[in-house]
């Protein structure tokens, strides 16, 4: 288990992951991960791996799942997701209560994400969300994706704040949090559930909440 770190001030600026952590959107990414695979007579994929091997952005992740042909791949993909993805996506549970407490605090609030910017507004706009936001930045968006600083200083370049310690991270996997040790941010883990041994060994979370609630309360209390 991964020891909670206390830290005595209220963060300026939260950026959020938004697949997982924010929204569910298994569901429709593993649709269309597999009617991608099944295009290519390739085997489809459970929706246990699709959690576990899902992780980097889709420029970065499918050369190396379908090599030379991975812009096709990627327009099945694309147009299979496009079809489903406003309909399937649900908020996680808490999480409208916590964007909406967190804004009352004054606190600043992005996203960063490896889901493509244009289906990321998309789906913030309809889940009513988009006015807790200040940038919303997803894969194609930056030069580079998460783990790279680029996306995280472009959510951040208008907010008036600079990256570092006052500037937490919230995410949900590995990847999220190398992205905020990268950009010398607060790496904070939000998830359900307990962690696999050795997931975060290389980078390690500051701050570990289960839920929305737990993380409003340790804002609370700060």
């Amino acid at each position: 288990m991964i020891e909670q770190m206390p830290l005595k001030a209220r963060p300026r600026a939260i950026i959020y992951d938004w697949d997982n952590t924010l929204v569910d959107s298994w569901p429709p990414i593993c649709d269309a991960l597999n009617t991608t695979l099944a295009a290519f007579d390739l085997p489809a994929w459970s929706m246990e791996e699709v959690r576990g091997r899902v992780r980097k952005s889709l420029r970065e992740s499918f050369p190396d799942l379908f090599g030379d042909q991975w812009h096709t791949a990627a327009d099945i993909f694309y147009e299979r997701y496009g079809e489903i993805h406003t309909t399937s996506i649900k908020p996680i549970k808490g999480i409208a209560e916590m964007l909406a407490h967190n804004s009352e605090l004054g606190i600043f609030q992005a996203i960063v994400s490896n889901k493509r910017g244009d289906y990321l507004r998309k789906e913030a706009e309809k889940l009513g969300w988009t006015h807790f936001f200040g940038p919303i930045i997803g894969a194609n968006d930056a030069a580079n994706d998460k783990p790279a600083i680029d996306p995280v200083h472009m959510a951040l370049c208008n907010s008036g704040f600079a990256a570092g310690q006052t500037v937490w991270f919230v995410g949900d996997t590995d990847i999220d949090m190398q992205c905020a040790i990268n950009a010398n941010c607060t790496p904070v883990l939000m998830r359900a559930g307990i962690e696999k041994e050795g997931e975060f060994n290389n980078f390690p979370p500051q701050l570990r909440f289960q839920t929305a609630e737990a993380l409003c309360k340790h804002l609370r209390n700060l």
